[in-house]
């Protein structure tokens, strides 16, 4: 069960993020954070942009509501999403059995 946490500027939660996979896919959890597998690699902050599309494109928002709070040369992150409400981010994420 990941937790997702409403703040004043939006929603937040943790991503633990396993650099150079082979597909970008969601492979499950690790504590209390969300596990991703992302093809980039860990350099020039290519793996952080990957995070941020993947994520964008999983919650079907634009790409400048998702940003990297904290995290940002670690793998992991804590992710923040603003302009989407808290009950859309768990319908999503449990319709990937993840919530």
């Amino acid at each position: 069960m990941i937790p997702l946490k409403q703040t004043a500027n939006g929603i937040t939660f943790c991503v633990k993020v396993q650099p150079r996979a082979r597909k970008n896919a969601i492979t499950g959890t690790v504590g209390d954070a969300l596990k991703l597998s992302l093809t980039a690699p860990p350099v020039e902050g290519k793996a952080n942009r990957a995070v941020i599309e993947f994520l964008a494109d999983l919650f079907d928002i634009p790409r400048s509501s998702v940003t990297i709070a904290s995290g940002k040369t670690n793998r992991l992150k804590m992710v923040n999403i603003r302009g989407a409400r808290l009950d859309y981010l768990q319908q999503r994420l449990a319709a990937v059995n993840l919530l």
